[in-house]
């Protein structure tokens, strides 16, 4: 007898208005990098669990803050709705999973973690499965909510979270884990790919700010912007991204860079300028998109442009720069990165980094609602010669 067939009959006694998913959950780590590195991670899973047609996971997005030494993990309905995403397909949060479901549907003795092969320890050493608690954030994400994991499952080299390539990949999965026998699928880190495959791109119009930002970013341009429209801007200049810069010369792709140069970098190729763009390229695209904005819309001229960066926002002397056009420029005195890129979807117009999965995240959200963007020195400029038009390309990374 099918063991979740029996675990739904008693279920029903006291979940509720909870219904225990008869086809499964699919529940994961977002172990690698900071917030858009998640979110590339979050697309792809959620496409992955759709086709494997189990419910999915809502995990905290995982911060890390200073004097923080383990992971803060960070409800995913902090910055989230969760209601659009059910437009797309079925979900929960971890929350919610953990305290009303996991009890009877994931007890203790039956939590496997999976991954692809065996994950060695953080001293090197081996044998010990996949080794889902070793390390920040890992140990930290999975004790918030107190799992400890009785065994492991090495679900490869058969099978990989690829479903848009290859051979029929989402049945495969469904067939070495059916969900009456495997009724949570619990993976050491995301079962997506990074940067977020280009199949999986649309599924971010599901992604809607929750409350909370939403409103934290339509008053801020309403109470300190100009009237009139703005330009918002990412610029990534920290010192880890001046030396993530460094591998330009010898890759073909860095992070989020498909985003403007295409997957098969068809649109073009990297450059250190389209990683770290320099002031006067900075500049000279400003006064540009400034200029093309007020010749399409003179009723509704650029009077501001919002800047988020992770570390210089060269206020004083973007300002002196446009001042002779009568733009001010200005950025959020608290320095919250997500409300910032609540602020920058809400812009006339966006330039951010086509290497930076943070400017990707800005960039997915205008392309779901229709607004235009553009990237630091993309399309490249030819020597001596002068472009007309804004470019149109990302740069990656998070703040």
């Amino acid at each position: 007898m099918y063991r979740l067939v029996g675990l739904l009959l008693a279920f029903f006694t006291f979940a509720h208005s909870i219904t225990v998913d008869e086809h499964g959950y699919i529940m994961y780590c977002p172990c690698m990098g900071r917030f858009g590195n998640q979110a590339d991670h979050f697309l792809g899973s959620f496409g992955f669990a759709k086709a494997l047609n189990r419910t999915l996971v809502l995990p905290p997005w995982v911060e890390y803050r200073k004097g923080e030494v383990r992971s803060i993990q960070v409800p995913f309905d902090t910055y989230f709705q969760v209601g659009p995403l059910q437009a797309f397909h079925r979900v929960i949060t971890m929350e919610n999973f953990m305290k009303t479901l996991a009890p009877s549907l994931w007890p203790p003795a039956e939590r496997i973690s999976f991954c692809y092969t065996e994950r060695m320890g953080l001293d090197g050493s081996t044998g010990h499965g996949c080794n889902a608690k070793s390390g920040n954030p890992f140990g930290p994400f999975w004790d918030t909510f107190e799992v400890e994991f009785a065994g492991s499952e090495f679900f490869g080299p058969k099978l990989n979270y690829d479903i848009h390539h290859g051979d029929s990949m989402a049945r495969r999965w469904s067939e070495r884990y059916p969900a009456a026998k495997w009724p949570v699928l619990a993976f050491t880190g995301a079962p997506a790919a990074f940067p977020v495959q280009q199949e999986n791109l649309l599924l971010h119009r599901y992604l809607r700010w929750s409350v909370k930002y939403e409103t934290g970013a339509k008053q801020f341009i309403r109470d300190t912007l100009p009237r009139g429209a703005f330009i918002g801007v990412h610029l990534r200049n920290g010192i880890d991204w001046v030396r993530a810069c460094e591998h330009v010369k010898e890759s073909s792709n860095l992070f989020s860079s498909p985003q403007c140069l295409g997957y098969r970098n068809e649109h073009g190729q990297l450059t250190a300028e389209l990683c770290m763009p320099g002031r006067d390229t900075i500049i000279r695209q400003l006064k540009r998109q400034i200029k093309l904005h007020r010749e399409a819309a003179p009723d509704n001229p650029i009077r501001a442009v919002f800047v988020a960066s992770d570390s210089n926002h060269m206020l004083g002397e973007l300002n002196d720069a446009l001042k002779r056009m009568d733009v001010t420029v200005v950025r959020h005195p608290d320095g919250n990165p997500h409300l910032d890129l609540a602020i920058l979807g809400r812009a006339n117009h966006f330039i951010g980094n086509c290497i930076s999965s943070y400017s990707a995240f800005v960039k997915r959200e205008r392309d779901a609602n229709g607004f235009p963007s553009s990237f630091w020195a993309f399309p490249p400029e030819k020597p001596g010669a002068k472009v007309k038009g804004a470019g149109s390309s990302p740069q990656h990374e998070e703040l």
